[in-house]
């Protein structure tokens, strides 16, 4: 039962965050990105900010000087610049199905970086992910987008953040590193303004709902699946992230047009497959570790 209810809780939380990128790009359509990263910069750090204090963390201490934080809010920042230029520039579908990429990253970055032992098969997983994401992007071929690249850039700021996330003080909240990440959208938005061709702009009614349900879907899918994975089998419940994929096609077929090509289609199912082979080995190592600690 409690594999159940966190499966449906993760399938909820990639149905927020695809409805959250489905409003940004509404937007983009108006406003300049480095616009849209100020807002939503302001908007989820005064959120964070407030369940930080009902919990009654420190919002400013030493804990913003540490290294890992440090690393980790580069690497949100990196992200998420990426990722939504990407949004903006590119249809959502081959823009999202690129992002999906991001766990095999990690545990590339894991191997490289953090000395974890990948075998052979999770090196084969990744090489087929990554050959999936260039049946994507198509570098050198006729239909190569160079904006797709901007999803690139998210995956791996996205990995950088995960992968930080690891080595950051345990007493350090979730939702104190979720204010920091915010809060440093707020000045990269402004260089990108200073920066860029586009102007900033005003605002109607209609955009200040976007943000406030971009924001509002976003928070939502964060604690959900934040629940999530706090119930159930890891194993179980990891593979639904990939639902995320599924909303965003079907958002970008329904509301925004798009036809994505079996090129595009047949990147996207390498990198899913990769992902759940990824996840499943990975459930089974660690399995194999938990009897060997019991037996000895």
């Amino acid at each position: 039962m409690e594999n159940i209810r966190g499966a449906a809780l993760m399938v909820a939380a990639m149905a927020g965050f695809a409805l959250e990128d489905t409003f940004i790009k509404t937007l983009a359509l108006d406003l300049p990105v480095g616009q849209i990263l100020i807002f939503l910069g302001v908007g989820g750090a005064l959120i964070f900010s407030l369940l930080a204090l009902l919990r009654r963390d420190r919002l400013f201490s030493r804990d913003l000087l540490d290294r890992w934080v440090i690393l980790r809010n580069t690497g949100e920042l990196i992200g998420t610049i990426g990722f939504v230029t990407a949004i903006a520039l590119t249809p959502l579908s081959s823009a999202s199905a690129i992002l999906q990429a991001t766990p095999l990253a990690v545990t590339l970055g894991a191997a490289l970086f953090m000395h974890e032992q990948v075998g052979w098969r999770r090196w084969s997983a990744i090489l087929v992910g990554f050959s999936g994401v260039l049946l994507i992007i198509r570098p050198g071929l006729e239909g190569f987008d160079a904006a797709s690249l901007f999803a690139v850039q998210g995956v791996i700021g996205l990995a950088i953040r995960d992968l930080a996330t690891r080595a950051v003080p345990r007493a350090i909240s979730s939702m104190q590193l979720s204010t920091y990440a915010f809060a440093t959208l707020v000045p990269a938005g402004a260089v990108l303004l200073a920066i860029g061709p586009a102007a900033l702009a005003v605002p109607n009614s209609e955009h200040w709902t976007a943000f406030a349900a971009a924001l509002a879907f976003g928070v939502t899918a964060y604690y959900a699946i934040v629940a999530a994975m706090r119930m159930g089998d890891i194993s179980v419940i990891a593979p639904f992230r990939y639902s995320r994929l599924i909303f965003a096609m079907l958002i970008g077929v329904v509301h925004f047009g798009e036809r994505p090509d079996a090129l595009t289609l047949t990147g996207a199912a390498l990198i899913v497959g990769s992902g759940l082979y990824t996840i499943e080995r990975e459930s089974r190592l660690r399995r194999h570790a938990r009897r060997a600690a019991r037996a000895g």
